[in-house]
């Protein structure tokens, strides 16, 4: 058995392209930058940015071109696929995602993170990580039923 996964997520380097082929169906071409922080052999910081050029068929590449822009958050699934055709003489290679699903990511309002929509206050958060509000006493085993 083969398998031919591409799992990806990043933010849009360009607005998506939406075409329609001869077929009447709708494609959409936009592609992703993701990054990846490492360190090098002395120890310093390193990051390196990888481009990825995506394409979305149907019903997706309509959602994809009406809601998402450059500098969007976005996760994809798909595959990989290399084309190749002539121009001018020579042979040109494209590899790109065939996307199977594209999935939006949180909007950030002005510098980074997502923003909540109500009043409060970061303060007023619980200072546990997640905004869950755990119970103050201790849970006994024995209290629970199974």
């Amino acid at each position: 058995m083969y398998i031919n996964k591409a799992m990806l997520f990043g933010n849009l380097t360009r607005d998506p392209e939406l075409r329609s082929l001869p077929s009447g169906m709708n494609v959409c071409n936009f592609s992703v930058a993701t990054n990846r922080v490492y360190r090098d052999r002395d120890g310093k910081k390193q990051e390196q940015t990888d481009f990825h050029n995506i394409v979305v068929f149907g019903r997706q590449a309509d959602t994809v071109a009406q809601y998402l822009k450059k500098g969007s958050s976005v996760f994809v699934e798909g595959r990989m696929q290399t084309r190749s055709w002539e121009q001018e003489g020579q042979k040109k290679y494209r590899t790109e995602v065939v996307a199977d699903r594209v999935q939006f990511g949180p909007k950030s309002a002005g510098g980074g993170g997502a923003r909540r929509s109500d009043d409060t206050h970061e303060a007023d958060e619980p200072s546990n990580g997640a905004g869950i509000d755990y119970p103050k006493e201790d849970i006994n085993p024995d209290d629970i039923p199974f």
